[in-house]
Formats: C-alpha cells, structure tokens, sequence
C-alpha cells in the first residue's frame, strides 16, 4: 500500500540492518581507500631505490615525495565543493579513474621532472576521491554506526600502506621499482569499471538536492523494498543548518572554529604520517639497517591503522573529539621513543608498531569525526577541505626531515621535532570540543521534498 506520509530517509537508514547492499557500498569505498594509501606511500617506500639508480641526494627526492601530497591538497579542495554541488558518484569515479592513469604514467617516467609532474596529477585524483568516498559512506551509514563503519573503511589507507611495503619489498629485486608504481595504476583503473556499474549515488544528497522521488526511491528500495510503498521523502538533520551550501556551511559563524581546529589537528597528524612513512626507510638505511630490513620495519607503521575500528566503536559511545585527542598525545610520545630505540632492533620494532597504532587510530578516526560535525550541505566540502588543508602537513613533514637531514640532525633529534606535532594535535581536539560541545545536536532542520 502506498502511503503519502514523509519518509525521513536518515530514519529509514537507521531502522533498516546495514544489509548486502551498504557493505557493496562499504567494499567499494575500502577499496579506493586502500588504492589511495598504496599510492600515496608508495614514492617513499621506491625512494631508496630511486635515489641509488638516478644518483640523487636525499634532499633531492623532497620534490618528488612531496608532488604527490600538493595534488592531494588541490584535489580535496577542488572537490569538495564539487561533490556539494554535482553529486558524489560522478565525483569519486572520474577522480578514480584520473589518479589510475597518472599513476600509470609515472611508471614511465625518465626524469625526476616528469616523475614530479606525474605525482601531482596523481594526487589530484587521490585527493578528489578519498573526501568522497568518507562522505558517501557516511550518507549510507545508520547515525548508531557511523564512526565504526568510516573508521573500518579507513583501515584500508594504512593497510594500504602498509601492504604497498611488503609488496615493494618484494618485487623492487624482482622488477624494479617502476612495477610497483604500474601495479598502483592499473588496479584502480579496473576497480573504475565497477564503481560505473554499481556505485549509487547518496541518498540524503538526492533528497537535499531535490532529485527525482524515482531516484531516491529506487536508490532505498537497494537498502529495503518497503522505500516502493513511500511517496515523499524527507531529510532531517542532526547538525546546525545555516542555509548555506558547500564553502559557505564551513567557513560559516556556527563551524569556523571547529573547521579550523579540525584542520589543524589533521594537519597536525599527517607531518607525523609523511615524515614517518616518506623518510623511514631512508633513515634506518642511514642508521646502519640493511634496506630490507629498513622497509620492512617501516612497513609497520601504517600497518598499525587496524586500531581505528576499536576508536569508532568509543567515538559511538563517548565523546569522539576526547577520544582522538587522548589517541594524539600518545602518539606523540611513541614516536619520541622510536628516536631512543635505534639501538635496538626489538625495541625499535615494538616502538615503531606501536607509534603505527596509535598514529594511524587517531588519524583514521578524523574522516568520522568531520562526517558527524557537518550538515549534509556542507559535509562534502567539510569532509574535503580537512582532508586537503591537512595534506599541507604531509608536505611540512616531508619538507621538515629534508631540512634537518640537511642540517645534521641526529636521528634521535627528527623523531624529537616529529613528536611536538602529536601535542598539537590532542590540544585542537580539546580547544573544539569545550568550544563547541552541542554543535552537532543543537537543532534539526527538516527539507521536505515533494513529489
């Protein structure tokens, strides 16, 4: 029996079981994440082989690591608007599809300028596609499991990571460091082909934008049939609406504070990912460690992300900003011990996975923690926009241990500069939440759309 009472689409998410069709949703969207950590990391697990066969110092390989981290930024920037304004499904897609052919491209490179260019075009389809895969997960996820389901998909960047050093490690003797930069394009170049057949758009997108009730009502009806007995769809959202779009929620009186504290705590977190994942390998080289035995230690690192899931499942039931936070200020004092551990090749281990967890937990967890603190409005480019301004903190850190390798730091002394970023990062968590403690409840705000 069709009835012409309004659905609230949220509310028929939330009394549904998270079935067949959300975890496609959610493969696909691990997927990409997982591509997006493999690539990313990819460069600094190839650099010491890049810099024996092109003859390069390491303050040469600063450009080429970090290429790839100024398209990730322009690219999150770029499209979280986008995304705001055309829909997620176009977004994710052509971004997937950009970043496999680039990287592909960089496989061929013959010099370091081409190999750098090729890298930026890289992140640009990186940056584009993880904002909206976060942002697209999230719009499918019931309000109770949210922070879980985004945090169990964004395991897939430190795995990714972490997987593109044990594969690097083997096939870099096998067939040199270009194959694993091909492996890195051609993957989501297939993974593409599905996202055009099966990838859905948001539904809560559709309804805030006004499309068709055939749209919305045949993208439900994936979730449960019981969507083909409604006529009308409504949003109701959990955040406070400010009757903007995209940039003008975020940047708005109600969110600019906690946007920019948001920033800087991931900000924050990434000049400890990329000046750990990009330089490891070459410092423990330095530090009399065989290159194998460097990568593979490094490798740890992002592979200690796993802990994300067990975070979501805290940020669902206590106050997420305090949780990450307390996550941050441990990290902090994990990587000050990798520098005091070089010594000791069991302790460096223990200390680098155990940074790794903590590391990669509290900067897993930020993608959930931007999702709920945005209407849906403003999520894609709130999402976005931490993403991109934080990738500026994947450059500093790459940048930073060029400088102080330049400069003659101790290896002990770069894992003491990287730690100061962990403290940062805990205390903008802080700052946001006693600044803002019922943003994200204050009021709803109901968009009907009539059919």
């Amino acid at each position: 029996m069709i009835s012409n009472a309004p659905v609230n689409v949220q509310t028929f998410v939330n009394e549904q079981p998270f079935g067949r069709f959300q975890w496609l949703v959610f493969f696909m969207c691990f997927v990409i994440v997982l591509l997006d950590g493999f690539d990313t990391a990819a460069i600094g697990f190839i650099a010491p082989s890049l810099q024996s066969e092109w003859h390069l110092v390491k303050a040469n390989l600063a450009p080429v690591l970090s290429a790839a981290l100024f398209g990730l930024a322009c690219g999150a920037l770029a499209a979280g608007p986008l995304s705001d304004r055309f829909g997620r499904r176009l977004l994710l897609t052509a971004s997937v599809i950009l970043f496999g052919v680039a990287c592909v491209g960089s496989a061929f490179a013959s010099t370091l300028g081409m190999l750098t260019v090729s890298r930026f075009v890289t992140g640009l389809g990186l940056g584009a596609a993880m904002p909206n895969a976060v942002t697209l997960m999230g719009e499918f996820c019931p309000d109770r499991r949210r922070a879980t389901i985004i945090n169990l998909m964004f395991c897939g960047f430190p795995l990714g990571a972490a997987f593109g050093g044990f594969l690097a490690a083997w096939m870099i003797p096998q067939f040199g460091w270009r194959s694993v930069l091909l492996f890195g394009g051609v993957t989501p170049l297939l993974l593409a082909v599905v996202l055009v057949a099966k990838m859905p758009e948001s539904v809560r997108f559709m309804v805030a934008n006004g499309k068709p009730r055939q749209q919305i009502q045949k993208a439900l009806a994936r979730i449960s049939p019981a969507a083909f007995n409604s006529e009308r769809f409504v949003l109701t959202e959990n955040a406070p609406s400010t009757g903007a779009k995209g940039v003008g929620v975020v940047l708005s009186k109600q969110y600019i504070f906690g946007s920019a504290m948001l920033w800087t705590a991931y900000f924050m977190g990434l000049v400890i990912f990329y000046a750990s994942i990009n330089w490891m390998p070459v410092l423990l080289k330095d530090a009399a460690l065989s290159p194998r035995s460097a990568t593979l230690i490094s490798a740890l690192f992002p592979l200690g992300g796993v802990g994300a899931v067990l975070s979501g499942v805290l940020m669902d039931r206590w106050n997420a900003n305090k949780v990450i936070a307390v996550c941050y200020v441990l990290t902090a004092a994990s990587v000050y011990a990798i520098g005091q551990s070089v010594g000791n090749v069991g302790s460096l281990v223990l200390c680098v996975l155990l940074a790794g967890i903590l590391m990669n937990t509290a900067q897993s967890s930020m993608p959930a923690l931007a999702a709920a603190f945005y209407p849906t409005a403003g999520r894609g480019t709130g999402v976005a926009w931490m993403l991109g301004i934080g990738r500026f903190g994947g450059i500093a850190g790459s940048f930073l241990v060029a400088e102080l390798t330049r400069r003659h730091y101790a290896f002990s002394e770069i894992f003491q500069a990287i730690a100061i970023a962990g403290v940062i990062a805990g205390a903008a968590l802080i700052f946001k939440h006693f600044a803002t403690p019922n943003a994200v409840s204050s009021r709803a705000d109901i968009q009907p759309i009539e059919h």
